[in-house]
């Protein structure tokens, strides 16, 4: 069986197939979808330290975790120990895990030396991961890339600082920077990293499908599999993966129940942001939820241009039919 609970420090989790934290997608409403198809963890977007620490009003609004009958898992990012050790000491109310980013490619992000840049000074990952450590009693994790670039691949070396600083989980994302998110991701690295570590560590990259969870595990022995792009537009991979493990009946979803699902997940981003921003952040989802279907250019041109949450649903509704 490759579907197991898995534990990160004290925290007990039902499942080892795990939601990523994207900026921009992986908002609240997302992850309760996610999270009603099976998901083990839901991680939320990634989070400034600084804006938590200043307390921007927005950024707070990004660490609210609804209780989806899971750990809440808070994923931050900064460069400055100091700084994480103060919002981890703001936001640890809110989250049972909290992760901090190593990993993202953006520009704006990596010229700030934060994300990525981070894993081009392995001395401060240690000095960061040691004052969240220090700031909680919450399990702090780690999310690191194979490197930045192919000619500093230190995956293996920053995962033995984060465990030797009490980081209780690793995840690897198998791609350099310079990388982003084109290529293959590398089973190699990740493999590598697991060998080198005794803490739990979570592989991440290009696992669409059962197959490919079920290849990540095989090959890396990895303790859990964080899905990213995977879930766009197909939350209920996570339904899928476990299906398949359980030789049940494979879940085949219909063009209404998609419907369904992006009425449901629009709604939520309405409750939650209000209409003019829901209507604006769900078009790239509905272009997720639509990628392969007949017609569905002219459908993303149609709505792109429409403001009105109501007028949206009946151009779906009609194009569902």
């Amino acid at each position: 069986m490759y579907i197991k609970e898995i534990s990160i420090g004290n925290i007990k989790i039902k499942n080892n197939i795990f939601l990523a934290p994207m900026a921009g997608f992986a908002d609240r409403a997302f992850r309760k979808i996610c999270a009603d198809y099976g998901a083990g963890l839901v991680y939320t977007e990634m989070v400034s330290a600084k804006g938590i620490v200043y307390n921007d009003e927005k950024t707070l609004e990004l660490v609210k975790c609804d209780i989806f009958n899971m750990p809440r898992v808070v994923q931050i990012f900064g460069s400055e120990p100091d700084i994480i050790s103060q919002a981890i000491q703001k936001i640890e109310d809110y989250a049972d895990i909290i992760d901090i980013n190593m990993g993202c490619p953006v520009p704006k992000i990596v010229n700030n030396g934060e994300g990525s840049a981070l894993l081009k000074n392995p001395e401060l990952v240690g000095e960061i991961v040691k004052a969240a450590v220090k700031a909680t009693n919450k399990p702090i994790t780690v999310k690191i890339r194979k490197g930045f670039d192919d000619f500093s691949i230190n995956c293996v070396e920053i995962a033995k600082i984060a465990e030797m600083n009490g980081a209780k989980a690793i995840t690897i994302h198998g791609r350099t920077r310079k990388d982003f998110y084109t290529g293959t991701c590398d089973l190699d690295c990740i493999k590598s990293v697991k060998e080198a570590v005794s803490i739990s560590v979570i592989g991440n990259g290009d696992v669409v499908d059962y197959e490919l969870f079920k290849r990540m595990i095989d090959y890396t022995g990895v303790d859990a599999v964080m899905i990213g792009r995977g879930s766009l537009g197909k939350p209920w991979i996570f339904k899928e993966i476990m299906d398949k493990e359980n030789n049940s009946e494979l879940f085949n979803i219909s063009k209404k129940e998609i419907l369904e699902k992006i009425l449901e997940q629009y709604n939520l981003e309405i409750e939650q942001k209000g209409e003019y921003v829901a209507v604006r952040e769900m078009r790239k989802h509905i272009c997720c939820y639509v990628k392969g279907m007949s017609k569905n250019s002219e459908l993303k041109n149609t709505i792109n241009t429409r403001d009105n949450a109501k007028e949206v649903f009946e151009i779906l509704k009609e194009y569902m039919n």
